[in-house]
């Protein structure tokens, strides 16, 4: 039924995917970006239904507790418990990497811009916990030009953290968000 909906969510607005995923997109940390409006989430989750990824997030555990906890973990919320590790970023990260051991299939979805408004600093946890599992980044973007959902690369975090930002806001400076202007990934591809 679901599926259904999102195909019609699709095809009423005229989006279309790029469905050439590679496998490994099954195993994976999953950046989304540009992240400029609420309707990404929309898109991004039809999008991943429909290619049958698994698309799952991380909040904090209290979050998945009645009542907002049974719209939450349908969509793929994952609970954290950050009472383990306090505001210790490393903690975050092993926790979050070690649920890659867990699950044979995770697509775990990060938006590093962290706000959908313009940002001049990209958040660096998704290269550190996909350098810790050892999966790749996958970058998955929505191109509101042409009304594209799809895998744009993939890049192994085998290079410093610098180089593959780079290589990120490269790709990502060219990529039609819902709202340009806030598109944290053009200056640093200009830098």
């Amino acid at each position: 039924m679901l599926v259904w909906i999102f195909k019609m969510l699709f095809k009423l607005n005229g989006w279309k995917l790029n469905n050439k995923f590679p496998e490994a997109s099954k195993h994976c940390v999953m950046v989304g970006a540009p992240h400029t409006s609420n309707w990404d989430l929309v898109y991004t989750v039809a999008s991943l239904n429909l290619l049958k990824i698994p698309l799952r997030f991380t909040i904090k555990k209290e979050w998945l507790k009645p009542p907002f906890g049974w719209f939450v973990k349908p969509l793929g919320a994952i609970g954290i418990d950050r009472s383990k590790v306090g505001n210790q970023k490393d903690g975050k990260v092993q926790q979050i990497a070690a649920l890659f051991a867990e699950h044979q299939e995770l697509a775990l979805v990060i938006t590093p811009e962290g706000t959908r408004s313009s940002s001049p600093k990209i958040k660096s946890g998704f290269y550190h916990i996909a350098k810790a599992a050892q999966v790749p980044i996958v970058l998955a973007y929505l191109d509101y030009k042409n009304k594209e959902a799809g895998i744009g690369k993939l890049i192994y975090p085998n290079q410093d953290y610098e180089t593959t930002l780079k290589e990120m806001a490269k790709f990502y400076a060219t990529i039609p968000a819902k709202f340009p202007e806030n598109n944290s990934f053009i200056p640093l591809a200009n830098d």
